[in-house]
């Protein structure tokens, strides 16, 4: 059983990230899902990031690195999108972290001033189409050259947020598949 910090996507905590997180629950894991945007969800992703903007991204990530603060230090960090920045931060500057998930998004890992922790395991799952995706490709690459268990895949199609049911670029069969592999990776962290 893992203890996973998962931060939601720029259209907030959504149904269907909640539900995502009610699935590892069910496998269970204890899933931790603070609500950085105060309750705001949002239909559409233009929509989400001119909210986010509003509101300045740092300060979102800000948020979502203290809402770490009461909780244990042996976490797996998880984040979809813009959550991906927190979880990440996180990752690689809380000491105990047990792994790291991030969906639909990387970050350099110079952004959050360290190296990444060798002994800290990352899955980075993202639509090898993904427009929002293409300029993180490169960083989640070499994430990959700097964690030595390090794991990145890429899912035929081109949806950004495609593991949120409860949007229109959910993808059944790549959901499936990534539930699988993020099971198989909490069951090893």
């Amino acid at each position: 059983m893992s203890e996973i910090l998962l931060f939601h996507h720029a259209q907030g905590l959504t149904p269907g990230l909640l539900a995502f997180a009610d699935d590892l629950r069910q496998a269970g894991h204890i899933v931790h899902t603070p609500d950085l945007y105060y309750g705001q969800t949002f239909d559409t992703l233009d929509a989400g990031i001119a909210y986010a903007k509003q509101l300045g991204f740092s300060d979102i990530a800000e948020r979502g690195v203290r809402a770490a603060d009461d909780l244990p230090n042996d976490l797996v960090y998880a984040g979809f999108s813009l959550g991906v920045s927190p979880a990440q931060q996180l990752a690689q500057t809380r000491p105990g972290a047990r792994g790291a998930l991030f969906f639909h998004a990387c970050f350099p890992v110079a952004e959050f001033g360290t190296s990444w922790p060798e002994d800290v395991p990352v899955q980075v799952h993202a639509m090898e189409g993904d427009p929002f995706f293409e300029e993180d490709a490169a960083a989640a690459r070499a994430l990959m050259d700097k964690a030595p268990q390090g794991q990145l895949f890429l899912y035929s199609g081109g949806q950004h947020l495609f593991a949120d049911r409860s949007l229109g670029s959910y993808d059944p069969t790549a959901t499936s598949v990534l539930q699988q592999r993020v099971l198989d990776f909490l069951r090893s962290t």
